[in-house]
C-alpha cells in the first residue's frame, strides 16, 4: 500500500537524524523527574504509577508539538511537497502515513517507559490493569494531540509558527477540563455549561482512563479528535494543492 511506504519513509526519517534520539532522551528524563521527582512515587509509600501519568498531558503539551510542526511544514520549506503532491497517491494515504508514522514514533519513546512500571512491581504490588489502562490512555491521548499538530503544521511553511499555535491550540483542549477553569465557569455559569467545557477537554477523558476506567465514550473521543483533525489536514493539503 502507498501509505504503508509513506509510513516507512517518514518513520526511518525520525531514526536518520539526531531529533528522534534527542526527543527520546528528553521524554525519558522529564517523566523520570515528574514520576520520582516532583510525583514523589517513593515518599507516597503506594505502589502505583500515579504520578507517572498525572504529568502526561502537560509533558505532550511541549513535546508532541516539537515532532508534529515538520510534518508538513518542512515538506513545504524544502520544497519536497511539490514531489509528494505528484506522486500517485491519495491525499488520505500521505495524510495517514505521516501521523501513523509519528504516532508509532510517540509509542516506541512511551514504551522506553516501562522499566518505571517494572520499578513499581518491584516496590509493591500495583494494580497491573489500572496501569495497562493509563498507558493506553496516554497513547491514545497522544494521537490526538498528534493530529491537531500535523493539521495546524500543513496550513504553514514556518515550523516555530507551527510550534507555537500547535501549543497554544492544545492548552485550550487541556486547560478546559483544569479545575481553575472549571471553577472559573462554575461562578457564573450553570452545570449545565460546566459540563460541556469539560467534555471537550483532553484531561477530563484522559485522566478517567488514567484511573482504570476503559469507558468507550472516552476512546470514541479521542478517536472523533484524530478523524476531524486528520479530515482537515487533508482538506487543507488539497486546497492548497490545488491553489
Amino acid at each position: 500500500m502507498r501509505m504503508l511506504a509513506i509510513f516507512r519513509r517518514e518513520l526511518t526519517g525520525y531514526f536518520i537524524t539526531p531529533v528522534a534520539y534527542v526527543f527520546i532522551i528528553i521524554f525519558l528524563l522529564l517523566a523520570g523527574i515528574f514520576t520520582f521527582y516532583l510525583g514523589n512515587l517513593y515518599e507516597r509509600g503506594q505502589a502505583d504509577l500515579t504520578p507517572f501519568f498525572l504529568f502526561h498531558p502537560w509533558l505532550y503539551l511541549f513535546l508532541i508539538p516539537a515532532i508534529t510542526m515538520r510534518l508538513w511544514a518542512e515538506e513545504r520549506r524544502s520544497g519536497t511537497i511539490e514531489l509528494l503532491m505528484t506522486m500517485p497517491i491519495a491525499m488520505i494515504d500521505a495524510v495517514l502515513g505521516k501521523f501513523l508514522a509519528a504516532w508509532a514514533f510517540t509509542g516506541i519513546a512511551l514504551a522506553l517507559t516501562v522499566p518505571v512500571w517494572i520499578t513499581a512491581n518491584v516496590l509493591g504490588e500495583p494494580d497491573n490493569g489500572v496501569v495497562l489502562a493509563g498507558y493506553i490512555g496516554s497513547l491514545v491521548m497522544a494521537g490526538a494531540y498528534l493530529a491537531v499538530g500535523a493539521c495546524v503544521s500543513s496550513v504553514t511553511r514556518n515550523q516555530v509558527i507551527a510550534f507555537v499555535v500547535s501549543i497554544a491550540i492544545l492548552f485550550l483542549f487541556v486547560a478546559s477540563g483544569s479545575s481553575i477553569v472549571l471553577n472559573f465557569f462554575q461562578a457564573f455559569a450553570p452545570r449545565a455549561v460546566v459540563d460541556v467545557v469539560s467534555t471537550f477537554s483532553f484531561l477530563t477523558h484522559y485522566t478517567a482512563i488514567a484511573k482504570g476506567v476503559l469507558d468507550l465514550r472516552d476512546i470514541v473521543y479521542f478517536g472523533s479528535v484524530m478523524a476531524l483533525a486528520l479530515f482537515a489536514n487533508a482538506v487543507i493539503v488539497e486546497l492548497k494543492k490545488a491553489g
